[in-house]
């Protein structure tokens, strides 16, 4: 039977497990908590098709023994410290991932979203946000695009302009895969847009919404693209202001 960190790396590539949910070494809990949440819901077994879900289980699972790592205070100083997880303590093989998701993760309403949406964007969290995921991805826009909630194509040259003025105030370095990045991947990043933007407004017509609710289209389409960016939007939301339910009793 293949150790934690090798099953990391047949599912995820590699066994930096900071990595993996994309998050600094330096990451607090609160960051560790959104990394988790955002990785687990894209490989979350309910989200795929019935042939990727023996796959998605098992990443949903690597995902949460990640989770149970990094949260727990001991564990993670000694992963820190070694590079290593002690196989031997089983990290709760037996655990109910899907049930210890939810209970990390209670639902939100459409107003909690909306609400959020307007007071998230151009805002100094948002700042923030922006400037962790430059740095966790050494200035990729594909990543940055991809993990920054609520943003399109749109938000691209508002998010260069936050960035170029991090690295003139020498908060942040300045990667080449930002300041250098090719003509070619930039277009290619900007079709892309164009077709999720397309899927979309075919998903709104075949579902027969309305104009503003594409958000909702999206979701509803099951399809990947665009679809993956709005869960994207959700495990952020949910990671960020959703409360923890109480446990009750003894911890399991």
């Amino acid at each position: 039977m293949p150790g934690f960190l090798e099953t990391c790396r047949e599912c995820f590539g590699t066994d930096d497990l900071y990595k993996i949910i994309g998050v600094l070494k330096t990451a607090n809990d609160a960051e560790v908590k959104r990394g988790y949440h955002r990785l687990s819901l894209k490989v979350h077994p309910d989200r795929v098709e019935e042939e990727e879900k023996k796959e998605a289980t098992q990443k949903f699972q690597t995902v949460g023994k990640i989770y149970s790592i990094l949260s727990d205070k001991e564990k993670r100083a000694v992963y820190d410290e070694t590079g290593e997880v002690d196989d031997e303590d089983g990290i709760q093989e037996d655990r109910d991932w899907v049930d210890y998701w939810r209970i990390l993760f209670p639902k939100i309403t459409e107003e909690d979203i909306k609400h959020f949406e307007m007071k998230y964007k151009g805002s100094e969290e948002e700042q923030t946000d922006l400037k962790q995921v430059y740095l966790t991805f050494e200035g990729d826009m594909d990543e940055i695009m991809e993990h920054i909630m609520c943003s399109s194509i749109d938000d691209e040259p508002r998010f260069r302009k936050i960035i170029k003025n991090l690295i003139k105030k020498k908060e942040v370095p300045d990667f080449d895969a930002f300041s250098k990045e090719n003509k070619k991947k930039n277009a290619s990043r900007k079709r892309r847009a164009q077709a999720e933007e397309k899927e979309a407004e075919e998903a709104k017509k075949s579902l027969g919404i309305g104009a503003n609710d594409s958000l909702q289209a999206l979701i509803l389409s099951k399809q990947k693209g665009r679809a993956a960016q709005a869960d994207d939007f959700f495990a952020n939301l949910e990671a960020k202001y959703a409360q923890p339910k109480k446990a009750k009793g003894k911890k399991k």
